[in-house]
């Protein structure tokens, strides 16, 4: 969330999180860690419990137990909840730039490359290039069509070619290594085929294509990480472009992600800070 501050702030957010831990605890965690927006410390877990959000993944007795679900919410002028976004999982979260990208667009933190054919530019992209294990980051596809062309969209019947967006299953030595999440698929237009007679669900235009991919813990990862901890994540897009005259052949296109696996914190916190 440090990384991104200066974004949320452009985008007319103020930043500041909650946690079960005693204000001492979190002085010397920002201290150490370099942050700068406010730590509130909720050690009797008041404020969890009054948003409904206490971890029922542990009881009493544990020592985690009183922490938070994992999550965000972006709250208006007037304390108007206008998004939230929570895990089931406490070893799972969105990245703060995941958030940033859905909420705002935008350019998003990983540059991937520019494909051209003759009926389209295609850029891929990622909302984080450094994501810790167990990240919940968002893929992007920005297509650009040209002058004339149209894909069909996803629900098209009659035998025409919709979209469609591959992310690669993990492989067989890394099962849990990530999870890919359905694609979020932008409103199509109606385009009615004279010729022929027929209306269709197309796309023209600019539209951009998004989906979130949950990364698998240390453990699920490690077996897929290069010398330098990066992690390779492919795929393809396929398509069947059309304009007024004809429709042309299908093509499919290859895609990549890398991103690099930062290492979990594993620093304590001094002794004396501790929750007993």
């Amino acid at each position: 969330m440090q990384r991104q501050q200066e974004a949320y702030r452009k985008n007319g957010l103020a930043v500041a999180a909650v946690s079960y831990d005693s204000p001492a605890l979190l002085r010397d965690f920002a201290r150490r860690k370099g942050i700068t927006y406010p730590l509130l410390g909720d050690a009797d877990s008041t404020i969890i419990r009054a948003f409904d959000i206490l971890n029922t993944n542990f009881h009493p007795g544990e020592m985690p137990y009183g922490v938070p679900f994992p999550g965000m919410y972006l709250i208006d002028v007037n304390g108007i909840v206008r998004a939230k976004y929570f895990e089931d999982d406490h070893t799972e979260r969105y990245t703060a730039a995941s958030i940033l990208v859905r909420e705002f667009g935008g350019t998003a933190g990983q540059a991937g490359p520019t494909v051209e054919t003759p009926q389209l530019t295609l850029t891929s992209s990622a909302s984080d290039a450094a994501v810790p294990p167990g990240a919940r980051l968002t893929l992007l596809l920005d297509v650009d069509l040209k002058p004339g062309m149209h894909l069909y969209a996803p629900g098209v019947e009659g035998g025409y070619i919709p979209v469609d967006w591959q992310v690669s299953p993990t492989p067989e030595r890394a099962p849990k290594a990530w999870l890919v999440r359905p694609v979020n698929y932008p409103p199509s237009e109606q385009l009615h085929l004279a010729a022929i007679g027929e209306t269709v669900p197309v796309y023209r235009g600019r539209l951009r294509l998004m989906r979130d991919l949950t990364l698998g813990g240390s453990q699920d990862l490690r077996p897929l990480l290069g010398p330098d901890r990066t992690l390779t994540v492919a795929g393809s897009f396929r398509y069947q472009a059309c304009d007024d005259r004809m429709c042309y052949a299908p093509r499919t296109l290859p895609l990549k992600w890398i991103f690099h696996i930062e290492r979990l914190d594993a620093q304590r916190s001094p002794e004396d800070l501790r929750r007993q």
